[in-house]
């Protein structure tokens, strides 16, 4: 017997269980294409439905990257034009660079399906920053992703905001599933 994915089960039981990743950038190109490469898998498995890309004046190849993986791609945007028209009824702030480790698929898809509240994923314990740099330093605030409703974010987005300002105020719940974040794939360039 063919063990079918939670996620493809979600999606068939819940038809708001579909995900919309949304990720800025600016000249970011080969952490884009890191972040994009993980993604794959939850498309695969019908969870994510669409990803968008929102650029700041990059002069690198994001766009060809993000045009490559199917992503809608803005270099100008309001914020809540970008929410509502989000495919998803959740949806995932990423860092260009984070990349979800195993298991994160089946777990937010359970998640979206039993949840309402936003959430965010476990540090990775295989990526720590050296105790020097963590001292006196506040991680940014999507380091470790969101996951919120859509009905929450178009409430919250406001004209120029960006989506670190999602974040701000937040209770969030902890996924178990880990994140390697953003600047793991900065510090190897």
């Amino acid at each position: 017997m063919r063990k079918v994915p939670l996620a493809k089960i979600c999606a068939v039981l819940y038809e708001w269980a579909m995900l919309t990743v949304v990720l800025e950038c600016q000249d970011q190109e080969p952490e884009l294409a890191q972040t994009l490469s993980v993604l794959v898998a939850g498309a695969v498995e019908g969870l994510v439905s669409d990803v968008v890309v929102l650029d700041h004046d990059s002069r690198d190849g994001t766009s060809r990257v993000a045009d490559a993986a199917g992503c809608r791609f803005h270099s100008q945007w309001d914020i809540k034009d970008i929410v509502r028209s989000a495919r998803g009824e959740w949806l995932l702030f990423v860092e260009a660079g984070a990349r979800p480790q195993t298991g994160w698929i089946d777990e937010i898809a359970e998640y979206m399906a039993l949840n309402k509240l936003p959430a965010r994923f476990t540090a990775s314990r295989g990526y720590k920053r050296p105790l020097l740099q963590r001292i006196g330093r506040a991680s940014s605030p999507l380091e470790l992703g969101l996951l919120l409703p859509k009905k929450q974010a178009v409430a919250t987005a406001r004209s120029g905001m960006r989506l670190s300002e999602f974040a701000k105020g937040q209770k969030l719940r902890k996924l178990s599933s880990e994140l390697i974040p953003s600047w793991v794939a900065r510090a190897a360039r």
